[in-house]
């Protein structure tokens, strides 16, 4: 019988010890196999169907966050889908975002010169909705430091005022269970938590698919998408597909088997395993007089003034970040108590 520990140590063998999953997560070995599958295929001149991949894929993400695959968009990049969502607000519309939040979040809706963005701490997002707030956006976890929204007050808060929700799981999803359905709007990459190669992202929209225009649809998005290759779509996808971008076929060829793994292991399994590694590293980051950012109940772990140390990490095989001057190390399915130990051995050194 497979467990948790043999169904990873049979997909990942990291050569050093990786805590940087919160930049890139490691692909397994499935999905290398499938991706390189396809490479050769092509090479071939024998391409296989990678469109397939690309719906077994979307299916997969649907079940991770809660519902039908017909809700959602299969893309490359979130700050796309962003974009998608800031061009289907009204002119004058005002949107709610926290302080430095991830650019891909809230940039797009700045280029847009028109609609009026307010920013608040990340702690005071629920309290800081009002009437005239048209869309509150905002990641479940913060990319710098990882602290974890308060998205039941969030949502609470924007129902109460009449305002649409836009949450990005790109920090969340794969260790932290996501309702997507509790939300308009959920966006994510894949290649972090998700262990998906780069190129995979994702959007939840609404039943009715909200007031979103599909201003960038390709062949793609058409409901019969072979016979919409030339000339205008004449009928759009029924479904959130018509929000597609022209998929990136390798990466949604290992993506596929990336969320099938993740589904294997149990999200809820895969956030008891990467908390209690993170707590590990806090108790003994608390041991050796070092100060945190406050993050409960997250893997990510973002200790003040110590960025600087990431090269000095890095040389000695140990792979974290260095965000805004503070050293961000992330805990996720393929790491151990031993790769806590070794990076609080490097820092005490």
């Amino acid at each position: 019988m497979e467990t948790f520990e043999t169904l990873v140590q049979a997909e990942f063998a990291p050569k050093n010890t990786y805590l940087n999953t919160a930049s890139t997560g490691l692909l397994p070995a499935r999905a290398v196999a499938a991706m390189r599958a396809g490479i050769e295929s092509v090479a071939a001149g024998q391409p296989q169907d990678m469109f397939a991949d690309v719906e077994a894929a979307r299916a997969g993400f649907a079940r991770l966050v809660g519902v039908p695959d017909r809700r959602v968009a299969a893309g490359a990049s979130v700050a796309v889908y962003t974009g998608l969502i800031a061009a289907s607000l009204p002119e004058g519309a005002e949107v709610l975002t926290a302080e430095a939040d991830f650019a891909s979040v809230v940039n797009p809706f700045h280029m847009r010169r028109d609609l009026k963005v307010r920013t608040v701490p990340l702690e005071r997002i629920a309290e800081s909705v009002r009437p005239d707030t048209a869309l509150v956006a905002v990641s479940a976890a913060q990319s710098a430091d990882g602290r974890i929204a308060d998205l039941p007050a969030i949502r609470a808060a924007a129902r109460e005022h009449g305002a649409r929700t836009y949450v990005d799981a790109s920090q969340a999803a794969g260790w932290l269970p996501v309702e997507a359905d509790a939300y308009d709007y959920v966006s994510s990459v894949a290649f972090k938590w998700l262990v998906c190669p780069r190129g995979v992202a994702f959007l939840v929209v609404p039943e009715d698919l909200g007031d979103l225009v599909p201003v960038f649809a390709s062949w793609v998005a058409g409901e019969h998408p072979w016979d919409s290759c030339y000339g205008p779509v004449q009928e759009l996808a029924h479904s959130a597909r018509r929000f597609d971008e022209s998929p990136s076929l390798f990466s949604y060829a290992g993506a596929r088997h990336s969320l099938a793994l993740i589904e294997e292991l149990g999200v809820d399994t895969v956030r008891a395993h990467d908390l209690a590694l993170a707590d590990r590293f806090r108790a003994g980051l608390h041991g050796l007089g070092h100060e945190l950012v406050p993050a409960p109940g997250s893997p990510i772990v973002s200790v003040p003034g110590l960025g600087h140390r990431q090269p000095e990490l890095s040389r000695a095989g140990v792979e974290v970040s260095d965000r805004a001057g503070n050293l961000r190390a992330a805990f996720h399915l393929y790491n151990t108590t031993a790769d806590v130990d070794r990076l609080l051995d490097v820092l005490s050194g």
